[in-house]
């Protein structure tokens, strides 16, 4: 029952993590265009910034902004948080799920460090909270002041720390891990910034004190940092499903870099678009199709194929230690056979580059590795071979499960041929 429970569990909170990053992202861009759309007409009173008019199923909507805040309390507030909180809270359950529950097919590759699963999530959560302190330091000591040094050290940071994760976490936990700190990041804002400012105001407004602008003004800075960072979380999430991202640590750090440029200038045409139609960057297409085309050639030129397709020499194969479990003879040829023309390290099968999710089934020490995941697509599901276009025969899924359950209790398995 456990894998099924594990799949399960999986699925449902992957679920509620994309309604509510979906919520989140589609709050934060539509108040940045607001505040981008907004005009000052000749009557606008003072303290108000401008207004915006927005037309939206079969109705008119005329909003207004405020410098600081109203001179009163408004009897309806609606505030904008539990769609970041919720975010944060269900993908870091994500985390915990997959990369922590099963550290060892997600997060924890031998060849790049040997570690414990609870080593693997101390390093994970010891960096995401070291991560924001740090952020968080940056942005109180040059708050209002050199507001390009403090993107350029952000940018590093981030950076910095997708290499410190591929240091010890196998490519796929690295780029998770990178998207995961940034994401913290953008709801630390929310909630140890934006919101705590929020409500200093409203206090204020209920006291019948001025409200002090530095409160708007950090809010606003963090407000944007977010906006800039939301495309290339995106993009760091979705990339755990595709192995061409991450099947070389080497090259996540450069990614990393190249797709933060890309999604920070997209955004930065539609937040200049947003405020005027007429000046629109259109050179920010160019520059992020740029640093898209750098990371698609990068990361091709990471993986066998690729290197050959360029002429260029093979990477390095590594080897896992003699003392890693094998798989028996039986299973490796079932395995090899059935699996091995796409999971392997140059995969034949035609189209495919490296292994999907750079799942590699051609040793028995590779085979023996992922034999949870075997269990899961090969003998509980039935999804691998997809649409079984290898022929898999159910006598073979009934020995890969005889291996699997003699695995479990320990018993010797049969090394005979199949």
């Amino acid at each position: 029952m456990e894998p099924y429970l594990l799949e399960w569990g999986s699925l449902l909170l992957r679920w509620l993590h994309v309604v509510t990053a979906i919520a989140w992202i589609g709050a934060s861009f539509f108040f940045m265009h607001l505040d981008a759309s907004l005009r000052s007409p000749p009557e606008m009173p003072a303290g108000q910034q401008g207004e915006a008019w927005q037309v939206h199923a079969g109705g008119f909507y005329q909003m207004r902004k405020y410098l600081v805040a109203p001179e009163f309390m408004p009897a309806m507030l609606t505030w904008h948080k539990w769609q970041a909180y919720w975010t944060w809270i269900s993908g870091f359950a994500l985390l915990v799920w997959i990369y922590y529950g099963q550290s060892q097919l997600y997060l924890i590759d031998p060849a790049v460090r040997m570690l414990t699963p609870l080593q693997g999530a101390a390093i994970g959560i010891g960096g995401l909270a070291l991560g924001w302190l740090v952020y968080d330091g940056l942005c109180r000591l040059l708050v209002g002041r050199y507001d390009a040094l403090l993107v350029i050290l952000v940018f590093a940071l981030v950076v910095g720390a997708s290499w410190g994760f591929a240091s010890v976490f196998s490519g796929r936990g690295a780029l998770i891990h990178t998207g995961a700190l940034m994401a913290t990041l953008m709801t630390g804002n929310v909630f140890l910034n934006i919101i705590p400012n929020q409500k200093k105001v409203v206090a204020d407004l209920i006291a019948g004190r001025t409200p002090n602008p530095a409160f708007g003004k950090q809010a606003k800075q963090r407000s944007d940092h977010n906006n800039y960072l939301t495309l290339p979380v995106v993009f760091l999430m979705l990339s755990n499903h595709y192995p061409i991202t991450y099947a070389n640590s080497a090259i996540i750090p450069p990614l990393v870099a190249l797709v933060i440029m890309a999604g920070a200038v997209i955004r930065y045409f539609y937040n200049r678009r947003h405020a005027d139609h007429a000046k629109s960057p259109w050179w920010a297409w160019f520059a992020a199709a740029l640093a898209i085309w750098a990371a698609f050639w990068i990361a091709m030129a990471s993986s066998p194929a690729g290197r050959e397709r360029l002429g260029l020499a093979p990477l390095a194969q590594v080897k896992l230690a003699a003392s890693q479990p094998k798989a028996p003879a039986n299973i490796v040829d079932i395995v090899e056979s059935r699996c091995s023309m796409c999971h392997s390290s140059q995969p034949e099968w035609q189209g495919l580059q490296i292994a999907p999710k750079n799942v590699r089934l051609d040793s028995p020490e590779a085979i023996a590795r992922e034999a949870d995941a075997i269990k899961m697509m090969a003998v509980m599901s039935h999804a691998m071979p997809p649409n079984n276009v290898t022929q898999m025969t159910l006598k073979e899924r009934a020995q890969l499960a005889a291996w699997l359950a003699s695995k479990d209790s320990g018993a010797p398995a049969h090394r005979g041929k199949s």
